[in-house]
């Protein structure tokens, strides 16, 4: 479960740092029917937030690629609809383990089935990800993010700022991270219910030339918790940090 919930986290960190790989091919085609973009695998360092978690570091798969109209964002995944803009509306869906098992006198919270509606914008000023998912599942919240990457070149390696923002709702937050009086009697914990909260964020990627199509991908990510869900008694820092480095092939 640890694992998982590592490579949910990181995945989901390190999706914004490939907007270039989904550009349209050597051909002009934006939505080839083949296999467009990166799979390899890497080691994922996380800072695991929460009680009685620590930092460790995981080797999982890395992919990140089209294929016509589907595509995997690494934990994200879905299908390109109609033309928006500079790319398409979608539909996605994201692999995410936040829940827990009953511990330590706190009720078992269910792994939420994030689904809902996005779009990636690769415009002349940036690539934009911007989603919106709905828990079908137990919380009944949401959760929308916008993030901006730009790219700058340093000779063959490519340099991707980004900064953005993750905006969570008080069902998602307290379904997650509240403590109601049962578990607060059970846990020793204090009582808290958590209200919705903004998240800004702030990382950059590298992506390094190896040899012929294989490339090193380099991640590191911050993220500041909302007032409201820092306070938490289940949250232990106020700050959540990624880094990530893969090793993987470019399929064009």
């Amino acid at each position: 479960m640890k694992t998982t919930l590592a490579f949910t986290l990181a995945l989901l960190c390190a999706a914004p740092a490939m907007a270039q790989q989904t550009a349209p091919d050597a051909a002009g085609e934006e939505l080839p029917n083949r296999i467009v973009g990166d799979l390899g695998a890497g080691v994922f360092h996380l800072e695991r937030n929460g009680l009685a978690k620590h930092s460790h570091n995981t080797v999982l798969p890395y992919a990140y690629f089209d294929y016509g109209r589907f595509f995997a964002r690494l934990d994200t995944f879905g299908v390109k609809t109609a033309k928006l803009g500079y790319g398409y509306l979608e539909f996605a869906g994201r692999i995410n383990f936040e829940g827990f098992d009953a511990d330590r006198g706190l009720h078992r919270r269910s792994n939420p089935i994030p689904l809902g509606i996005g779009t990636y914008q690769e415009t002349p000023y940036g690539a934009f990800f911007l989603n919106a998912f709905y828990d079908f599942n137990k919380s009944h919240g949401t959760i929308a993010e916008a993030i901006y990457a730009a790219q700058v070149d340093v000779g063959r390696v490519s340099i991707y700022p980004q900064v953005g923002v993750e905006h969570r709702s008080a069902n998602y937050n307290n379904y997650f991270f509240g403590v109601d009086a049962t578990e607060s009697t059970a846990s020793g914990l204090r009582q808290y219910s958590v209200g919705s909260s903004t998240s800004p964020i702030l990382g950059i990627s590298a992506d390094v030339p190896v040899v012929g199509d294989w490339k090193l991908n380099m991640t590191w990510r911050r993220k500041w918790l909302g007032d409201s869900l820092s306070q938490s008694p289940l949250i232990r820092r106020k700050v959540e940090d990624m880094a990530l480095i893969a090793l993987s092939y470019h399929f064009k």
